[in-house]
């Protein structure tokens, strides 16, 4: 038996990541140098600092929190890898080195994408590709 039930009305849905990282106020500042976000949102804690931000590459958004203990670097490795589509993924992936990310994989083609891997430097993996026209 189903537990599904049927919608009457489609309605619209947006999953935006959120990510840990060790120093949000760095972060934010890697993410617009890297992939030219934009922040959305902010909020400061008690002190002044940035706690937590909503950012968007292109209408693409995610957020970002000062948790040091929850992040990659602290927790050895994250369990999500990001995926950003893009149109032109050399440029982005040389964007996000010059920022400050490592390379993980050079961009190549494989499987129907042209696409690389970046590890930015709070500890989450970034996949910058396209599709292959066929």
């Amino acid at each position: 038996m189903s537990t599904n039930t049927p919608r009457s009305e489609p309605f619209e849905t947006n999953i935006a990541p959120w990510l840990s990282v060790s120093n949000a106020a760095k972060a934010l500042e890697f993410y617009k140098a890297a992939f030219g976000a934009i922040e959305l949102y902010r909020l400061e804690d008690e002190d002044g600092n940035l706690a937590v931000a909503q950012l968007s590459v292109w209408g693409a958004d995610f957020w970002i929190q000062d948790t040091p203990g929850a992040s990659p670097e602290s927790v050895s490795r994250g369990s999500v890898r990001m995926i950003m589509t893009v149109k032109n993924p050399d440029l982005v992936f040389e964007q996000a080195l010059a920022a400050g990310a490592t390379e993980i994989a050079p961009v190549n083609e494989g499987y129907g994408w042209r696409v690389g891997r970046i590890l930015d430097p709070f500890g989450h993996h970034w996949e910058i590709g396209k599709q292959i026209s066929q």
